[in-house]
């Protein structure tokens, strides 16, 4: 059981640094004016990242073949080459000579070292806790959403980001994209890994605690993301070292199930032939494994969605509503939070840093709020189904993007924190809604399918927004650098229209599965 455990903690030290591409807004501005970029240009950066994805079904299929621990240092290499040779041209000085269609490549590159990271996650959430799937992988996806915050932490203290130039900013964080993934994959690949155990039985204690320190995390990370953090003696060395000590926390569960485990081995031993001992089998609880996708809860037998594989699923309509309410949720709100740096400056915020912070840390609670409900929901004998989960979380994304027509500062905060909690929340859900739409068994390669959708929405509503700030740009006589709300105006009210279909979808597909 503490292996369990411990390839759990794992998993969310992993999705802590998986989300390289989530601070890019933090560098974009300044990696716009080194390169001389146009907004096209620097959007299509951000579509690359994302184009990764497109090639996520190589890490699934991988997955089905290779140890894990192959799997996470041959995404954690594309990452450390992708970021890194970026890196070296720029700390030679040699930017110049770095012609933009070998930086497309190694930004695909980097974008897809994510999906191999991800997937080994996935598989273990599902394999290790098979009664338990949404709270483990709401829990470790969860850390995902506070990637963006722990690399914001390590410049400010590493690299002192208050006295950095354009250049000194940007290969500060390639540096730490480059290299953060790979050691991290090194420490923990020992142990992230599928554990066979006899029992199987619902684990709601040590999710509890782990619940508990996840929730003080996330709220630590919310208050030090403030503007007025200074005002509460929250140094940039005293917020790293708080972010260290939170992520090594949920290490007492692994730590006190390995110390129960001695304890009863040796009571075993001590009454060896007799059965004194506490413990609880699963047919004692009512739970129990009945096949390789079935479970036994409270003599009610649980199955997963019909099997599918991929070019099964790709025929049926419940994949294209699901393909379109994941583009026109997260994906949209992936989009804008890519734009976030372009966004502040176009109104004039200088505390881009401190927005990117802010989307991240309201991220990580959107990313853990579907295991909260499951874990509540579940203990109550309810259940709520996925799509409805999703549908409920983009009627108030809806309303953030209008809402962002107002051109006043707190208007942007409440939008951004919005938009990235409702966005890690139909991330975090989605993983389990394609495991009940489609199966558990081909998991791996039909969620990669899935995000596709991520590189498509990215390119197309990311460019149709550089083109609207351009036009805006050029017509207010700033030489295609747009100042001003109307920069991303249209972009807002086609966002927010688009989001408000996908939420209509999203009951459609709520009302089909529910019938299934």
């Amino acid at each position: 059981m503490g292996h369990q455990w411990l390839s759990l903690v794992g998993t969310i030290w992993l999705q802590s640094i998986s989300a390289t591409n989530s601070n890019f807004p933090s560098y974009s501005s300044q990696l716009k004016q080194l390169l001389s970029l146009s907004q096209l240009q620097l959007n299509n950066l951000a579509f690359a990242s994302d184009s990764g994805k497109l090639f996520g079904f190589l890490s699934g299929m991988a997955a089905d073949h290779l140890p894990l621990w192959l799997v996470l240092l041959i995404g954690s290499s594309l990452g450390f080459i992708g970021y890194g040779v970026q890196y070296l041209f720029l700390v030679t000085n040699k930017v110049s000579s770095l012609p933009y269609s070998l930086l497309f490549l190694l930004t695909v590159l980097a974008g897809n070292s994510i999906c191999w990271i991800n997937t080994v996650c996935y598989m273990i959430a599902i394999q290790n806790f098979p009664l338990d799937l949404q709270l483990a992988v709401g829990l470790s996806t969860s850390y995902q959403g506070l990637s963006a915050k722990i690399y914001s932490a390590v410049v400010d203290v590493v690299f002192k980001s208050s006295s950095l130039t354009s250049i000194q900013t940007t290969t500060s964080y390639l540096l730490l994209n480059s290299i953060l993934p790979l050691v991290v994959c090194l420490i923990t690949s020992p142990f992230v890994t599928v554990v066979t155990t006899a029992r199987s039985k619902r684990l709601s204690r040590g999710f509890l605690v782990i619940f508990t320190i996840t929730i003080f995390t996330g709220t630590y990370a919310v208050i030090t993301s403030l503007e007025s953090r200074k005002r509460l003696m929250f140094t940039p060395l005293v917020i790293l070292i708080g972010m260290c000590v939170f992520l090594l926390a949920p290490l007492v569960v692994p730590l006190v199930e390995k110390l129960r485990e001695k304890m009863e081995h040796k009571c075993l031993i001590r009454s060896y032939g007799k059965k004194v001992c506490d413990e609880s089998s699963m047919e004692e609880n009512g739970l129990g494994v009945v096949d390789e996708h079935c479970v036994k809860d409270e003599g009610v037998v649980m199955c997963d969605g019909e099997e599918m594989e991929a070019k099964v699923m790709v025929k049926r309509l419940n994949f294209w509503l699901y393909f379109f309410v994941y583009l026109f949720g997260a994906t949209i709100g992936l989009v804008y939070l890519n734009n976030l740096g372009q966004i502040a400056e176009s109104r004039g915020n200088s505390s881009t840093s401190s927005l990117v912070s802010l989307a991240s840390s309201f991220g990580f609670f959107g990313r853990l709020f579907p295991c909260l409900l499951d874990y509540h929901l579940s203990r109550a004998k309810y259940k709520i189904s996925r799509p409805a989960l999703i549908a409920l979380m983009m009627v108030p994304m809806t309303g953030a993007f209008f809402l962002l027509l107002n051109g006043s500062n707190i208007c942007l905060h409440i939008s951004t924190a919005i938009i990235g909690i409702c966005t890690g929340a139909v991330s975090s859900a989605s993983v389990s809604t394609t495991a009940e739409l489609f199966g558990a068994k081909n998991f791996s390669v039909n969620h990669n399918i899935v995000v596709a959708n991520i590189p498509i929405g990215s390119f197309v509503f990311g460019d149709m927004a550089a083109f609207l700030y351009r036009k805006q740009g050029l017509a207010n006589g700033y030489n295609g650098k747009c100042m001003g709300v109307k920069c991303y105006q249209t972009s807002f009210v086609i966002w927010g229209s688009l989001c408000f279909l996908g939420t209509f979808l999203a009951i459609i597909l709520h009302s089909r599965s529910r019938k299934a």
